[in-house]
């Protein structure tokens, strides 16, 4: 199995020096240790590899996207990162298995219901983490802001926050939670 070029990619479209590049690189990296700390004490079946490029690459298309405060300078709205970072990583060859993380890991998932009802700028189709590896990342990623401080979230600040985008977006966080936490029993294989 080929290893996923995750730092050539981020090299390509985050150049060295830019102040995005590093609130992207110091994000998912924390991302990608907590992903792979709950892999380790969870003793899931997952390659770390394919966490690791995962959860460096979730948010690739960050950088496409209108949201100054975190130095992103593109046109398109901040809500579709995901869908942006999951073509660009298509486009670049990148397994179905890594660009999904990036397309569905936005809040808690995005349900096509919740898109209508919002009237989000997405197409109208499900984006909700399915595999293991879209559930860790999307829970993972949860913890880390992109601007502010940027370290760790406590679980009931993250939950306020899910809160505000609705009770299935909270349910989903939650759900992941019951999965991946400390106090959680271990996930079936």
């Amino acid at each position: 199995m080929n290893q996923i070029p995750w730092q050539q990619i981020i090299d390509r479209y985050y150049p060295a020096g830019s102040p995005l590049r590093d609130i992207y690189l110091r994000h998912c990296t924390s991302v990608t240790d907590e992903a792979l700390r709950i892999a380790r004490e969870k003793d899931l079946p997952l390659n770390p590899e394919d966490i690791r490029a995962a959860a460096m690459l979730h948010d690739i298309g960050v950088f496409l996207t209108d949201a100054p405060s975190i130095e992103c300078h593109g046109k398109e709205p901040y809500i579709r990162h995901g869908v942006l970072g999951a073509a660009l990583l298509r486009r670049e060859g990148v397994p179905e298995h890594i660009a999904a993380v990036a397309e569905r890991h936005t809040g808690s998932g995005l349900s096509a219901e919740e898109i209508r009802l919002q009237n989000l700028p997405l197409e109208q189709v499900d984006y909700l983490p399915a595999t293991l590896l879209e559930k860790l990342v999307c829970y993972a990623d949860k913890f880390y802001s992109k601007s502010g401080s940027m370290k760790r979230k406590d679980y009931e600040s993250v939950r306020r926050s899910m809160a505000r985008f609705g009770q299935e977006s909270l349910q989903r966080f939650d759900d992941l939670h019951r999965m991946f936490s400390d106090e959680s029993p271990e996930i079936l294989k």
